[in-house]
């Protein structure tokens, strides 16, 4: 096709293409020099619009693919600092297979960090390499050298005073050699030192930089590994009929402390509304003593920011804080954005809740349940705004009180714009604080609340008990983008939960549970005294809710019963704390047993074939009878030679077993105990000597 010619005196003073004042004149492409390919970062999250999490002292491992036009060799590095930092720090990246390359970080504060990744062709490593080639192949190299010298004088001019002499005196060397005769200047040219010095003063004019800048959300250690323990602190009175109080709690922090737990949980501690209150197993109408559903929140004592009367004052609630603290235990409060009928804020601020029709304002269903006691926020309000603030002004009123660790009630019935906005906006402040989501939805918008900012989740691990749903599960958990953002939390109860399996299988169910929740899942709680002194009467038959239940009455409870799990738990959360590789869930590995109701699974520390401590897991699903089946370990990874015995020390009863071999046989009864929890003892290597393990 013939170009139109344009008129002479609208023809450019300089062809496209060529440089003028400095400048490009090739519209879109300001770095026409750039030759390096930088895609497939991982881990990026939607496209870099969310950070992934990490806690203090974790590792951040990223990849990349890292490629360039021709045969040029390519260096990277991967960049980060913190968010609120000027400073870039830099880490060399490694070349795997393909164009793969990898590098990792280690965030060391709490708050975010930001990271990303450059790379350039090195033209001294591709020199470097060449002349090592040209020199085997025995080829005249005499300007080759003359091309290192040159990139040796270019060096010199970005490089410190220092690095700048060593530069011209190596370029020196190459042009004129000296008494050097050629072979040695070549030898000069390929020296490792020379290649340090060049490794610190690179050549980045046509760098790439990949065009996002992805976060790292950095938590305390507590949202990698948690136990937590919820009770009703009005049921916490010794005395049967009182209600309990702040000093009450105050005296059970130490039973709590002893089973170890270190996150004490507590349901909404506000003042309960009066207007449709519920009563005993739920009923719409309550007598005149009964409590009321704490869920429902507010009434002429005030709102949210507000403590029922009966349980104390703020200051007694302050001060509990600090005692819990004082014993390792972080008080966590329930956040539920919604109100009772008699709240202050219905009749302050009537446009935040939805109207009917009939003028009345909708109250809390889920067909064909329904919360006559519950008014929930409208987040499609007009005063939208006005509604955000004020929630957001809850969470810093109880931070200010010593609150770092908030359990949401139901986030995914609340805007997933305004999570994406009041977590991090309170987080910018206090990056310390936690944010536990109690969302029982379904997978894609328990991950989206992830993404928002929450820092660990509940799940469906309570409806997950034969060994196939276990281990799909935590396959599902383990896929590398759900791991980047979602840290689950184990419940094997909750006020609102009492699984089948927990009312058909009695104390042995309970203990079994867990053990399961403890060791499957480096973060897991328990609803109690219910779960230690095994509760399990529902309300009907086919139903998942308490007889009884403590959400609508006060309770008390013998907690020196004899039959009480506290042992179990106290040790369970010792063997924890004791070992590192329970304290995070990125090495879960299930292992074979021939029994579809025996369960083995293993997490670790260091890496296979140099394993540094191994915990071996053995559960027996069936709460009613024993079971046995050999279990299958991969020795070769564990650095264990199949011809020596080697010590399993269960650290639940102290026992120990001598095993070989890869397939071993086991037998639990859960009339006794249902699990193991074993360490591997590796055989001292002294001669004549069987008996001692480490």
């Amino acid at each position: 096709m013939a170009r139109k010619k344009s008129a002479p005196k609208a023809a450019p003073k300089t062809a496209p293409g060529r440089k003028k004042q400095g400048r490009i004149l090739i519209e879109g492409i300001t770095h026409g020099k750039q030759r390096v390919v930088i895609e497939g970062v991982q881990p990026e999250i939607d496209g870099g619009r969310y950070g992934i999490k990490r806690t203090v002292g974790d590792d951040v491992v990223v990849e990349a693919d890292i490629f360039a036009d021709g045969h040029d060799v390519v260096s990277a590095v991967l960049r980060y600092r913190q968010e609120a930092g000027q400073e870039w720090n830099e880490v060399p990246m490694e070349p795997l297979v393909n164009d793969r390359w990898r590098a990792s970080f280690k965030v060391t504060e709490i708050g975010r960090y930001v990271y990303t990744v450059q790379a350039w062709v090195d033209h001294f490593k591709s020199w470097r390499r060449d002349l090592i080639k040209r020199t085997e192949a025995a080829q005249d190299v005499s300007v080759e050298l003359l091309v290192g010298a040159k990139l040796a004088e270019d060096a010199a001019r970005r490089a410190s005073a220092s690095d700048a002499k060593l530069f011209l005196d190596w370029a020196k060397a190459l042009r004129t050699g000296g008494k050097e005769t050629l072979h040695d200047r070549v030898e000069r040219a390929v020296k490792e030192g020379f290649v340090s010095l060049m490794g610190r003063n690179p050549d980045r004019g046509a760098a790439t930089t990949y065009a996002k800048e992805l976060a790292v959300v950095v938590d305390p250690t507590r949202a990698r590994f948690s136990a937590w323990y919820e009770f009703f602190p009005r049921s916490a009175s010794p005395e049967p009929g009182r209600h309990g109080t702040f000093k009450d709690c105050e005296a059970r922090l130490k039973y709590v402390a002893d089973m170890g737990f270190d996150v004490l949980y507590f349901p909404p501690i506000h003042p309960i509304g009066r207007e449709f209150r519920k009563g005993k197993n739920n009923s719409t109408t309550a007598g005149p003593n009964e409590p009321g559903s704490c869920w429902a929140i507010g009434a002429d004592e005030g709102g949210h920011k507000s403590i029922l009367p009966e349980l104390g004052t703020l200051k007694d609630f302050r001060q509990l804080v600090l005692k819990a603290r004082e014993l390792g235990i972080d008080i966590a409060l329930d956040i539920a954005f919604q109100c009772a009928p008699d709240h202050p804020y219905v009749k302050q601020h009537p446009e935040w809740f939805r109207a009917r029709p009939d003028g009345t304002i909708q109250y809390a269903e889920n067909p064909p349940k329904k919360y006559q006691d519950i008014y929930p926020f409208d987040f499609e309000s007009e005063d939208w705004q006005e509604l955000w603030l004020e929630l957001k002004s809850v969470f810093t009123y109880w931070i200010e009180q010593g609150v770092r660790i908030f359990r949401v009630d139901n986030p995914h019935t609340k805007s997933f714009e305004f999570w994406e906005w009041v977590i991090p906006s309170v987080k910018k402040d206090h990056p310390e604080v936690l944010f536990l989501s109690e969302a029982f939805a379904r997978p894609r918008v328990m991950y989206r609340l992830a993404k928002l900012g929450f820092s660990q989740s509940y799940t469906y691990f309570s409806w997950r008990n034969t060994k196939w749903e276990l281990t799909q599960y935590m396959t599902d958990l383990a896929n590398p983008e759900v791991r980047e953002i979602f840290r689950p939390n184990f419940w094997p109860n909750t006020p609102d939960i009492l699984p089948e399996y927990l009312q058909l299988g009695g104390r042995a169910a309970h203990a079994t549970r867990l053990i399961l929740a403890a060791t499957l899942c480096a973060n897991y709680g328990v609803y109690g005294p219910v779960y230690e002194l095994g509760v399990n009467a529902p309300v009907a038959r086919g139903k998942e809710e308490y007889l009884d239940s403590e959400k609508y009455e006060i309770k008390h409870w013998d907690l020196n019963r004899h039959d009480s799990l506290k042992p179990l738990i106290a040790r369970v959360n010792n063997i924890r704390r004791r070992n590192l590789a329970l304290q995070s869930d990125a090495s879960l590995r299930f292992h074979p047993v021939d029994n579809e109701q025996i369960i083995a699974y293993s997490k670790s520390t260091g890496t296979p074939g140099h394993i540094d401590s191994f915990i071996l897991t053995i559960v027996n699903l069936d709460p009613h009878h024993k079971q046995s089946g050999f279990v299958e370990l991969p020795l070769e990874e564990l650095d264990l030679d199949a011809r020596h015995l080697y010590q399993m020390h269960d650290l639940l009863n102290d026992a120990r077993y001598l095993w070989s071999g890869k397939r071993n046989f086991v037998e639990l009864n859960p009339r006794q105990l249902n699990a193991h929890i074993f360490v591997l003892r590796r055989r001292l290597h002294t001669e004549n000597d069987f008996d001692y393990f480490l």
